[in-house]
């Protein structure tokens, strides 16, 4: 979402928090089409009538593995349907190309593999933070995240000033 909302002139910096960061003519369903050998399983299943669904028994392992059991469970369970459209839209122009970026790597995500991770933030020349998290990091490791957030926002702040 941030790599083409980024480019809005009021956007200082974009803050990816174990996330896709595609660029041009990329997508999310691009990008995991291309998964590294032996990454996790996604639990996400096939289409069906336009929808993505996810596997709702896999979904804690892959998604929450360092969360409280109830807690993934629950978030299980409450997953709703979403559009193909939202894993296949293209970015037309990353902000990164322009703006500065920080990215946070989980490095024990099963969803977005952190060497896909690393590799997108290398090419988007972003600022690196890596936690030993799952891709639930902002649950798990809210305090890392919040930093990161922080410098991000205080060196986008100190560049305009």
């Amino acid at each position: 979402m941030i790599t083409e909302a980024g480019n809005h002139p009021k956007v200082a910096g974009l803050a990816y928090i174990a996330a896709f960061a595609p660029d041009k003519g990329e997508s999310v369903a691009t990008l995991n089409k291309h998964a590294a050998p032996g990454a996790a399983v996604s639990p996400i299943l096939p289409p069906q009538d336009g929808y993505l669904f996810q596997d709702k028994a896999k979904f804690p392992a892959s998604f929450a593995a360092d969360v409280d059991a109830e807690k993934a469970a629950f978030w299980a369970d409450s997953q709703v349907p979403w559009g193909l459209a939202a894993s296949s839209g293209t970015i037309s122009e990353p902000a990164w190309r322009t703006k500065s970026s920080w990215y946070l790597i989980a490095t024990d995500d099963r969803l977005i593999p952190p060497e896909a991770q690393r590799a997108m933030a290398k090419r988007a020349g972003a600022t690196v933070v890596e936690v030993k998290a799952s891709h639930a990091v902002y649950v798990s490791q809210p305090s890392a995240v919040a930093a990161l957030i922080e410098q991000a926002a205080r060196t986008a702040k100190a560049a305009t000033a």
